[in-house]
């Protein structure tokens, strides 16, 4: 029988290859950056070639280097996948990843609906404005606000979206905003996630980029500050309806005028493609798409795992 690289050292390799650095290797796993140059000279020496070419504070992959690890990795990662699949089949973590306002706005107010069906389900839920990396993190579905173009995920549109115009109904009133083009005497809120005043103002009130850049406006990162803003008479925000439908429900907010501009974009469950589903992520799946295609998305459904 043949005898094993050491195995240590293949890891060790394998991180140092994937992050350019033994000192990025060492943070990864948790060592020193000279134990990971020992476990790879450990190799070496196994191997009988050099796999990095060591100059003052840099390492070079040598031709070997990139060859053998191009070999390898295919295997290390699948051991890894398999390891993961393993361990999470005989758990009920559920990891999904959305943007924040999402989360604050339409997720928050539903999830316990979803635990209240499935109370042995442990629900891990992470928000952010940058797209979650099924390769690298702990994600099993992801919504994401884009056009739904990902060759390499299985998608499915929950929602497609429009960009509606929103305030208190005093501001309306204080500012008379009866006609798109009252605008001019505003406040806009801008956010990041829907930045479409300028083709909102060009379509519905004839209101050029060059004057909408003179209406006062206030510019925010994240959709529910400035939608809070407007609940605040600070303003009028254009967004999408999923993250109004509290304030719009209650009256806080009203739509002052009935010109939606339509997107190209929406909200889309993903997930990696072809991937097979563990039986607690496909409940929050078709859990959310229930509640996505339902009339009102009020209550909770059960579905049994």
């Amino acid at each position: 029988m043949k005898s094993s690289p050491p195995l240590k050292a293949l890891i060790c390799f394998d991180a140092a290859m994937r992050l350019s650095s033994f000192s990025l290797a060492a943070d990864e796993l948790s060592v020193t950056p000279g134990a990971v140059g020992q476990q790879i000279r450990n190799l070496e020496q196994w191997l009988g070639v050099s796999l990095f070419a060591r100059q003052i504070r840099q390492i070079q992959p040598t031709p070997d280097g990139h060859a053998y690890w191009a070999q390898i990795q295919p295997a290390l990662a699948q051991i890894v996948d398999a390891s993961h699949a393993l361990r999470d089949r005989h758990n009920n973590n559920v990891w999904l990843n959305m943007p924040p306002s999402l989360a604050a706005k339409w997720f928050a107010r539903r999830m316990a609906g979803f635990l209240e069906s499935h109370p042995a389900v442990a629900l891990h839920l992470s928000s952010s404005t940058t797209l979650a990396d099924f390769s690298s993190e702990r994600v099993d579905l992801a919504i994401r606000h884009f056009d739904g173009h990902a060759p390499e995920l299985d998608v499915e549109l929950l929602h497609q979206d429009d960009a509606r115009v929103y305030c208190t109904p005093s501001y309306a009133a204080q500012f008379g905003l009866r006609l798109p083009n009252d605008l001019r005497r505003a406040t806009l809120l801008h956010n990041t996630l829907h930045p479409h005043w300028p083709d909102w103002l060009q379509r519905f009130a004839q209101i050029g980029e060059e004057e909408a850049r003179k209406i006062p406006g206030i510019h925010f990162d994240q959709s529910l500050m400035a939608i809070e803003a407007a609940r605040r008479n600070q303003g009028v925000v254009i967004t999408s309806e999923w993250l109004t439908q509290e304030e719009v429900a209650s009256g806080a907010l009203i739509e002052p005028f009935e010109q939606r501009l339509p997107l190209s974009k929406g909200y889309y469950l993903v997930q990696p493609r072809h991937s097979i589903l563990r039986p607690t992520v496909q409940a929050l799946k078709e859990w959310l798409v229930n509640q996505a295609h339902s009339a009102d998305g009020a209550q909770g459904i059960s579905i049994d795992l």
